[in-house]
């Protein structure tokens, strides 16, 4: 077993921010690659006229929870090793909404905006600008929420331990949940696609 590599001390901090780097303008080229540096294709997913963005997460949770689930099974893979980010259910539930909600109205999710802003877009650049100076705001009035923000702790918890079932068959359900999730953006995309036509 010797995944994940850093953590079996492979590699140190200087070269983890290389390969960071590396992965990180990867995952920028294929995203603009894919369109998602336009806010006019996300936003798209709202409307039901366009379900990429959907198609390609599921397609990314689905291929990664997978390959994680192989390479543990064949023992290539620790996943207690795995670092995982402690739930406090209440502040994180608020803060997706929060996320949701300026995914909406600005067309942009953080990682997309950074895309377009890279690639010269003014609303890109405007969003991302508007990304750092909340961080900075939400860190001058941290003390004001540190309350809630620290609320609802449930520790290192994942949706196997949550609902109690085998990590297999939470993938299977998170599989058949991705397909579903395809049939329904197709089936979406064509009523939507009628409709205009209909209108024309």
């Amino acid at each position: 077993m010797n995944i994940p590599f850093f953590k079996y001390g492979m590699f140190g901090d200087e070269v983890s921010l290389i390969v960071a780097f590396i992965i990180g303008i990867g995952f920028g080229f294929f995203l603009e690659r894919a369109g998602f540096g336009s806010a006019r294709k996300l936003a798209a997913q709202f409307y039901f006229t366009d379900m990429t963005v959907l198609k390609v997460m599921f397609t990314a949770i689905a291929t990664a929870m997978l390959g994680v689930y192989y390479l543990s099974i064949i023992g290539w893979m620790d996943l207690s090793m795995v670092y995982l980010t402690p739930t406090n259910i209440m502040p994180q539930v608020v803060g997706g909404l929060l996320l949701g909600f300026g995914f909406v109205i600005g067309g942009y999710c953080p990682g997309t905006s950074c895309v377009s802003a890279a690639t010269g877009r003014t609303d890109g650049i405007v969003y991302l600008l508007g990304v750092v100076f909340g961080i900075f705001g939400f860190g001058e009035v941290f003390p004001l929420v540190s309350g809630f923000y620290n609320s609802t702790l449930m520790g290192q918890v994942t949706l196997p331990q949550f609902f109690n079932l085998p990590y297999g068959v939470v993938v299977f359900l998170v599989v058949l949940m991705a397909v579903g999730a395809f049939v329904a953006a197709e089936w979406g995309e064509k009523n939507m696609a009628k409709k205009a036509e209909a209108k024309k």
